[in-house]
């Protein structure tokens, strides 16, 4: 975050609390919970699989931390890593697109990948989580504050 060097230390902390509150803010306006996650996994089978897939099942969980999502067809269930909230929606949209269409393909074969092509921004949100894998992989340098 970038401040005025004339501020004083006292409004440079009331600035940076008063931007922190503001991200918070827009950021819990950002995050679905699961019935609205739900419905949007609904939505997108409707408009890209003609409401095919349709999920027993979709919501956030904490204990996936090397997969974005992941869908046991068996079952219709559909769980994203709760690490997707506050992404951008084309992002969390190419996740649920991609697990619903586990429940009418298991497996990353031609057919699925076929299926995939339906959502218009799936090589975009996949190059971003890709981004986001890599960054945390990055070393931090020293010296560098992260505000």
């Amino acid at each position: 975050m970038l401040i005025p060097a004339r501020m004083s230390e006292a409004e440079e902390q009331r600035w940076v609390t008063v931007m922190l509150d503001k991200l918070a803010a827009q950021e819990s306006k950002r995050i679905l919970g699961d019935d609205a996650l739900a419905e949007r996994a609904e939505r997108l089978s409707a408009q890209y699989f003609e409401g095919r897939a349709r999920p027993a099942s979709v919501r956030w969980v904490t204990n996936q931390n090397t997969r974005w999502g992941s869908c046991t067809p068996s079952e219709g269930s559909i769980r994203l890593s709760h690490r997707l909230q506050g992404m951008p929606e084309y992002v969390i949209d190419y996740v649920l697109v991609h697990e619903l269409a586990h429940l009418l393909v298991p497996g990353h074969g031609p057919r699925f990948w076929r299926l995939l092509e339906a959502y218009p921004r799936t090589e975009r949100a996949r190059g971003y989580l890709e981004g986001v894998v890599a960054a945390e992989r990055l070393p931090h340098l020293p010296g560098v504050r992260e505000d």
